[in-house]
């Protein structure tokens, strides 16, 4: 077992080999991406409504493709991620798409370190907090960004999903944030078939554990929303029951698999 300080090197170095299968897959389409496709699906885009001239910070970014489509809707962007690989590859996508995101390779944690400004929006999206330890310490540094009344906006993986084995014949996890999983995996949600191996450190997260620790923060919440489908074909078996929508055959519309929330921090 890893201990929890081998964890940021441990995942570090598994979303620097994510990012070249990744540039290359059909699952983030970068060729349409160039030519100005977006990478937001409707379940953000109702919640962030209009963010023309807005500023936002965006958490976990990967390579930037939803930073850089919030550029490309108004808004002034910055986008962080633990991989140094992935910040280099946003920057070379926003300098093709002609917009001025900017990327900043940090860890989630240390960021109050590094950037000294607020924003009117923090947002993060699909598969962020699974690979982080301390959601108080992450709410912390949300309320920290935040403008007094501005938005925090996010959208997530449910915690139902991670319950479950990667072919969903059983529950084989936790609900509850009980210890890191520590485990190897071999290809990529975005291709299976990608030739690397990668050891990671995740954690599962309830609800109540994300709501609380956000609520706690001096922020109230606006909208909370469960979807019985995602919006990516990231897991094993699933099927397209509508254009753009991934349900786990077996479970169809019973199991939700992807929350949304919107909350506004206090005025002070």
């Amino acid at each position: 077992m890893k201990t929890m300080e081998d964890y940021l090197e441990i995942n570090k170095k598994s979303w620097n080999a994510k990012v070249e299968p990744h540039l290359k897959s059909d699952f983030y389409f970068v060729d349409e991406f160039l030519k100005g496709r977006t990478s937001l699906n409707s379940i953000e885009l109702e919640l962030l409504g209009d963010i023309q001239g807005k500023s936002i910070l965006h958490l976990q970014c990967h390579f930037g493709q939803d930073s850089i489509s919030l550029s490309r809707m108004g808004a002034k962007v910055t986008g962080i991620d633990l991989s140094d690989k992935a910040i280099e590859a946003g920057r070379d996508l926003a300098q093709k798409c002609s917009t001025d995101t900017e990327f900043i390779c940090s860890d989630v944690y240390d960021l109050p370190n590094i950037l000294d400004q607020k924003f009117d929006i923090v947002y993060t999206s699909y598969g962020t907090i699974g690979w982080l330890p301390d959601l108080e310490k992450w709410s912390r540094v949300i309320s920290y960004f935040l403008k007094p009344g501005g938005q925090f906006i996010m959208a997530e993986f449910h915690p139902v999903v991670w319950m479950f084995d990667d072919d969903f014949t059983k529950v084989a996890y936790n609900y509850f944030n009980e210890k890191p999983i520590v485990e190897t995996y071999e290809g990529t949600y975005a291709d299976q078939s990608a030739p690397i191996v990668q050891e990671y450190v995740m954690w599962n997260h309830s609800l109540a554990e994300t709501l609380d620790n956000l609520l706690k923060q001096n922020v109230k919440l606006e909208t909370f929303r469960e979807f019985d489908w995602s919006p990516y074909p990231c897991f094993k078996h699933v099927e397209e029951f509508e254009k753009g929508k991934w349900r786990i055959p077996q479970f169809g519309n019973k199991i939700p698999i992807v929350f949304a929330l919107k909350a506004q921090k206090n005025e002070e």
